[in-house]
C-alpha cells in the first residue's frame, strides 16, 4: 500500500512539473531559439554545398549534429529558469506541505528538465532535415546514427543531472542562471582546448620563402603535439566531459561509445545522489 501511494504521490508530482513545462515561456523560447537556429545553420550549410568548390561538398552528417556544443547552453538556462521559479513562487515548500517527499520532488524536476532538454533536441533533430532535399541523408548508416543519438541522449541526461543540482541547492534565480551558464561555458572551453591540443600533428612543416617563391620545409617535430601518457589524459578527458562528447560529435569524430556512455551515466547519477543527499538536509524556511 505505501509502495503505490509513493508511485502516486509521484505521478502527481510529474503530472504537475509537465504541467507547468508546457506553459513556461522560457520553454517554448528555447524550443522557438533551437528550431530558428537549426533552419539557419542547416539551410548555411545547404547554401555551402551548392558552392562549386571541393571543401564546401559536404553530407548532412556535416551538419546535423550541431546541436550537440550548444545544448548544454539551453539546458543551463532551462534549469535555472524553471526550477528557480519553484523557489521564488514557493512551489517546493507547498509541495512539502501537502506530503511530498524531498526525495521525490527532487527526481521529478530531474525527470521534467531531462525530458524539456530532449524535446529540445528533438525539435533541433526534426528541423535539421530541411537540408535533406540537397545534402541528402546520412551517410554514417543507420547504426552509427542511432549510437550517435543514444550518446546525446545519455549526455543530455548529465546536463540536466548537473544543473538540476545546481539549481536544486541556489534558492536565488538569478545566481543559478549565471553560475549554470558559466559552468557550461567553462565546461566548453576546456572541451575545446583539449580537443585542439589532440589535433595538432606530431610532424610540423615550416613555410620558407625561396628564390622560386614559397615552398614548405622540411617536417620537423610539432612542439605542440600531445603524445603518450598525457595524450591517453586529454582523450580520457574528452570523452568523460559532456561538451567533450558534444565536441566530438559534431565533428563526427566518435570512437569510444562504451566509454562515453559511462561517463554520462557516472556524471548523471553521482550528481543526482549527491544532489538528493543536500537537498534533503537544505533549509526551505
Amino acid at each position: 500500500m505505501s509502495a503505490w501511494w509513493e508511485v502516486v504521490k509521484m505521478h502527481k508530482l510529474l503530472s504537475a512539473n509537465f504541467s507547468r513545462l508546457f506553459r513556461d515561456k522560457t520553454f517554448w523560447l528555447c524550443m522557438g531559439a533551437m528550431l530558428a537556429y537549426a533552419l539557419f545553420y542547416m539551410l548555411n550549410g545547404v547554401r555551402q554545398a551548392t558552392v562549386s568548390l571541393t571543401e564546401y561538398n559536404r553530407s548532412l552528417d556535416d551538419y546535423y549534429f550541431h546541436f550537440a556544443v550548444v545544448i548544454g547552453l539551453f539546458s543551463a538556462l532551462l534549469c535555472s529558469m524553471f526550477l528557480g521559479t519553484e523557489y521564488s513562487d514557493g512551489t517546493i515548500r507547498n509541495k512539502l506541505i501537502v506530503g511530498h517527499t524531498r526525495e521525490g520532488i527532487y527526481l521529478a524536476n530531474l525527470a521534467a528538465t531531462f525530458v524539456a532538454t530532449l524535446l529540445m533536441v528533438a525539435v533541433w533533430l526534426v528541423g535539421a532535415l530541411v537540408g535533406v532535399p540537397a545534402l541528402g541523408f546520412w551517410e554514417m548508416g543507420m547504426p552509427h546514427l542511432l549510437l550517435y543519438l543514444l550518446t546525446a541522449v545519455l549526455f543530455v541526461a548529465a546536463f540536466s543531472s548537473i544543473f538540476t543540482l545546481i539549481s536544486m541547492l541556489s534558492t536565488n534565480k538569478a545566481l543559478t542562471v549565471a553560475i549554470s551558464i558559466f559552468l557550461f561555458l567553462g565546461l566548453l572551453v576546456m572541451a575545446s582546448m583539449i580537443y585542439n591540443g589532440l589535433q595538432q600533428p606530431e610532424m610540423a612543416s615550416s613555410v620558407e620563402m625561396t628564390m622560386g617563391g614559397i615552398q614548405m620545409g622540411e617536417p620537423q617535430p610539432n612542439p605542440d603535439y600531445v603524445g603518450g601518457a598525457k595524450r591517453a589524459v586529454y582523450e580520457f578527458l574528452l570523452d568523460f566531459l559532456p561538451t567533450g562528447q558534444g565536441i566530438l560529435m559534431w565533428q563526427l569524430g566518435i570512437a569510444n561509445y562504451v566509454r562515453m556512455a559511462l561517463s554520462s551515466v557516472f556524471l548523471t547519477v553521482v550528481p543526482t545522489v549527491c544532489g538528493i543527499a543536500l537537498f534533503k538536509r537544505k533549509n526551505l524556511k
